[in-house]
């Protein structure tokens, strides 16, 4: 299991033990608006979508979604992390957190070290990052990490379109 640290924050490969956490995630009113309903309602199914979703990344590409914990109470309150998508040459950047650690500088502290992580470790050079246009708050996430609008993009089965920043 790998493990990213911060000043404040812990990051850790996502398990099946995690998923009492993403049931709340998943059905946060900011998951829910900016990325959608996943029909992860309880345990179980939260427990099915970490193996088909996110176990299978590390295995396939040596990194993926980490979960987000403070240091201090070891409290989860997120998820950051590189999602490599088949249609597409380069890794995201994605990030999410639950209301009440919102505009504490958590999200920017987390894909700050997911990014440093991709370069020195991965070395990958190249991150994606999509948002919708209403989001202001990632986009402004997006580009604090130096990422650029570069366009927009429609994923397959989507019904709107994103905008894609790039580095």
């Amino acid at each position: 299991m790998k493990l990213l640290e911060t000043t404040r924050l812990r990051l850790h490969e996502i398990t099946v033990a995690d998923a009492p956490f993403y049931v709340k995630l998943f059905n946060s009113e900011g998951w829910i608006k900016y990325i959608g309903d996943r029909g992860v309602h309880t345990i179980s199914d939260a427990e099915a979508y970490i193996k088909k979703n996110y176990l299978p990344s590390y295995e396939k590409h040596g990194y993926g979604s980490y979960t987000v914990q403070l240091k201090e109470t070891n409290e989860t309150i997120g998820a950051c992390g590189l999602y490599k998508r088949d249609n597409l040459d380069h890794p995201d950047i994605g990030f999410a957190f639950l209301g009440e650690y919102l505009g504490k500088g958590y999200g920017y502290e987390a894909a700050s070290a997911v990014m440093e992580y991709a370069q020195t470790t991965l070395g990958i050079q190249k991150v994606l990052g999509f948002t919708l246009e209403d989001n202001v708050a990632s986009i402004m996430l997006l580009e604090k990490l130096g990422l650029q609008k570069s366009g927009t993009y429609l994923f397959e089965n989507d019904k709107e379109e994103l905008l894609l920043f790039s580095n």
